[in-house]
């Protein structure tokens, strides 16, 4: 089966995506893999993925991924790392370019991956 992506749609984190295998797309029960992109200086709402792990192939841009309880650590990963986060871990993705877009592969082990997004309430 192939399924060809046309326009983005807006995530629940904030960000512009394109599913590509999904339950919807593809009947897959246990998988997703969509493109994401996150805008010059842009960044994703704070969240978790209740349950399900996340493989990110960044595939252009320098991002970098504060976690944690409080988003407290960080890591910067650049074009060509592999990234992986556990379930339930608190993350947020930020571009650390103002004119480049940072686009990134990601798969979950969760056909409905949109479904199981929690936003992150930050404590101000």
């Amino acid at each position: 089966m192939t399924v060809r992506v046309g326009e983005a749609s807006q995530s629940k984190q904030a960000l512009p995506i394109f599913p590509g295998i999904s339950t919807k797309t593809a009947g897959a029960k246990g998988l997703s893999l969509l493109k994401v992109v996150i805008p010059p200086g842009g960044k994703a709402q704070a969240h978790t993925h209740k349950g399900h792990e996340s493989a990110i192939y960044l595939l252009q841009g320098r991002v970098e991924t504060r976690y944690g309880k409080n988003l407290e650590k960080s890591v910067v990963n650049v074009a060509g790392d592999f990234i992986f986060i556990p379930p339930d871990v608190p993350h947020q993705p930020v571009n650390l370019s103002d004119s480049e877009a940072a686009i990134a592969i990601v798969a979950r082990n969760d056909g409905d991956e949109q479904e199981h997004v929690i936003l992150y309430p930050m404590k101000k």
